[in-house]
């Protein structure tokens, strides 16, 4: 698995993230206290993993392209995905404040993120408390997320738990600019969804059969294309929060 890391970054204060809706302002002071705990780029294919539990990682990561799933993984090898990432999410957080890792990451897309020093980016917190604020409200919404995704599975039927997990992946996708609602094609295998929503691959492929019966999703290769984001709502029994600027470290 490929993976390089560039020292020849682009300013905060000229991010393209910064120029969309989907993210909320910056002043030049915080874009430059930004810039200088940032220490470089990097790319990383497909199926690389970046964090793994156990382990500790001295760097922090902003996703500036495409989508990545953290995980908690048994003995035997079996996993339970926690939650999918997309351009603007802190990953390793958790690392900076309690040390190891209790998680991994994996790309599920190519990626491009930054990074940032462990030991240097917890001095925001002494230099700003606007970016401390955004900091803290990037983990309460990491936390929010995971009571939706328990929620699901301890409550939501088979399919109901399927619409949800689609839904909630294209409004991330969606309001992160990864697809426009007219492509929405969201790059999951059945494997990865049964990971997901703890369920056995066969019950897995059975329930999104039905939705794809209903025409409210199609399958196109390793990926999941988004036919009816409305009827997968009422399917689920879920409203998407509205949309508003968030915070970008």
């Amino acid at each position: 698995m490929d993976t390089s890391v560039s020292h020849h970054m682009i300013r905060c204060d000229a991010c393209v993230l910064r120029r969309m809706s989907g993210f909320r302002s910056m002043s030049a002071e915080e874009a430059k206290l930004i810039s200088g705990f940032k220490s470089g780029e990097m790319r990383c294919e497909t199926g690389m993993t970046l964090i793994s539990e156990g382990t500790l990682n001295p760097y922090l990561y902003t996703v500036l392209e495409g989508w990545g799933f953290r995980y908690k993984s048994l003995e035997d090898g079996r996993r339970q995905i926690l939650n999918y990432h997309v351009p603007g999410d802190l990953i390793g957080l958790q690392g900076a404040l309690l040390q190891e890792m209790d998680h991994s990451f994996e790309a599920l897309t190519p990626m491009r993120l930054c990074i940032f020093e462990r030991s240097r980016f917890l001095t925001i917190f002494e230099k700003s408390a606007d970016l401390a604020f955004d900091v803290t409200w990037l983990a309460s919404r990491d936390e929010r997320i995971l009571d939706g995704h328990m929620l699901s599975l301890g409550q939501r039927t088979a399919m109901e738990r399927a619409a949800y997990l689609l839904v909630f992946l294209y409004y991330r996708g969606l309001r992160s600019g990864l697809f426009t609602s007219s492509n929405a094609q969201i790059p999951l295998s059945q494997s990865l969804i049964a990971d997901t929503l703890g369920l056995s691959l066969v019950h897995t492929n059975k329930t999104l059969k039905r939705l794809a019966q209903r025409k409210l999703i199609v399958w196109r290769g390793r990926a999941c294309e988004i036919l009816d984001p409305e009827g997968l709502c009422s399917v689920a029994e879920w409203t998407p929060p509205e949309a508003s600027p968030r915070p970008l470290i």
